[in-house]
């Protein structure tokens, strides 16, 4: 019997489903300096994919659309997903980070700060309210 190891096992990528495709692949672009795969499309079923790589290249965000995902989901404290969390590496960088999100139109909902339980951090309501924490 094989017995499968598992002191290597770490999440492959996080997947989200979103409304507009190219405008999140941009948004991870310009402002976390991801790199996007071709775009996927299954004509069959309208499903549309990026993988989207962090500079550390491991780090992966799989964005989807597909025609039926028509409503957003707003709000801290709702089911299911509710944030990504990116170290970006210092306390200046969270700040320099959080202050060109805002200058770019994003809403900051917390932070910079130290939370309850240590972290540096604040929090930005990204596009189609995708809560994105930026931490040290």
């Amino acid at each position: 019997m094989l017995r499968k190891r598992t002191d290597s096992m770490k999440i492959d990528h996080i997947a989200l489903y979103c409304l507009d495709l190219e405008g999140m692949k941009n948004f991870f672009a310009k402002h976390f300096s991801c790199k996007a795969n071709e775009l996927y499309h299954n004509p069959r079923t309208g499903l549309k994919t990026y993988i989207l790589t962090f500079p550390d290249g491991e780090t992966r965000l799989e964005i989807m659309s597909r025609p039926e995902v028509t409503e957003e989901q707003r709000g801290l404290h709702r089911a299911g997903f509710i944030h990504l969390s990116v170290a970006i590496g210092s306390k200046e960088c969270v700040d320099a980070k959080t202050e060109e999100l805002q200058s770019a139109g994003y809403e900051c909902l917390s932070g910079p700060r130290v939370t309850g339980d240590g972290y540096y951090e604040s929090c930005i309501e990204g596009p189609e309210g995708i809560l994105i924490e930026l931490t040290v």
